[in-house]
């Protein structure tokens, strides 16, 4: 609680200016870059900070070519439905699971719990998936990660900290458990909530290990599939208009991993504000 001294002040004032540019210097690098023409490319071997002739070509050749633009709505579709089902499944069973009175609750909780420390392996995975008839299909995208143990602890233990008055007032006045989660506990939950929905959501669109493993039809990509494939592999993008000027590779990748950004960069400051409260739900107890 004492006063922080100037050089306490400067320290924090120069560490914090490092971890900016660091995080600022990548990012200003590939939206530059993809903005850069041919000559900008040749004339930096690097990133492109800042364009002597900034050109949209590489967002041409990526959206004109339509396999991007395609992945793009696959992903926001898996997304959206991927994020709206698992928070539903997760606050199903984190309300059953704070429930003292539900039999069985200890042993499923520990079931889930095991899933954090104890993975199955790709094998029994794809077996799993392909028995279940969802190889090849974008349910596979969705299925096998559909609750998140951590989430289901972190707002089972939110559930279980609001008051028991809470409950027992509801129950009084003639609720059941559907109309107390509905009115009274989720209008309470709106911080921990956001947080699940932006950890489930990232992980719906960053995700390309699962494509990679159920998706034979590269039709049903991603657009982290597709990213994956075309930056990391370097194989160009189908469906490109026959002769006609292609941006530079490295503009094009680039304009691929600002495609593929963007939309977290836009959710992101709408949750920020529930963020640190949410994540910190259940650490402080009384």
């Amino acid at each position: 609680m004492e006063k922080p001294t100037r050089i306490g002040l400067l320290g924090k004032g120069i560490v914090l200016t490092l971890v900016v540019a660091a995080v600022a210097y990548p990012l200003l690098g590939v939206i530059g870059t993809s903005f850069a023409s041919q000559s900008d490319i040749i004339k930096s071997p690097g990133l492109v900070l800042w364009p002597e002739h900034p050109t949209t070509e590489a967002y041409r050749t990526v959206l004109g070519g339509g396999v991007v633009t395609h992945a793009l709505l696959i992903s926001i579709g898996v997304t959206l439905v991927g994020t709206a089902c698992s928070v539903l499944v997760t606050i199903g069973m984190a309300y059953g699971l704070s429930r003292r009175d539900v039999t069985g609750s200890r042993f499923i909780l520990m079931t889930a719990l095991l899933t954090m420390l104890f993975d199955p392996g790709i094998i029994p995975k794809f077996l799993t998936v392909k028995e279940l008839g969802l190889y090849d299909t974008l349910a596979s995208l969705v299925m096998p990660t559909l609750v998140s143990a951590f989430n289901l602890v972190v707002l089972r233990s939110f559930f279980m900290n609001l008051p028991e008055e809470l409950y027992d007032a509801a129950k009084v006045d003639g609720a059941g458990d559907l109309r107390i989660l509905i009115q009274v506990v989720l209008p309470l939950s709106k911080a921990v909530l956001a947080v699940i929905s932006l950890f489930y959501a990232v992980t719906y669109w960053n995700a390309f290990f699962n494509a990679m493993l159920y998706l034979n039809d590269s039709q049903n990509w991603p657009l982290a599939m597709v990213l994956r494939t075309f930056v990391l592999q370097g194989q160009s993008l189908e469906g490109a208009s026959a002769g006609e000027t292609l941006a530079p590779q490295q503009s094009v990748q680039m304009a691929v991993l600002v495609i593929a950004v963007v939309p977290i960069l836009c959710v992101y400051p709408f949750l920020q504000r529930y963020f640190t409260k949410g994540v910190l739900t259940g650490a402080v107890k009384g």
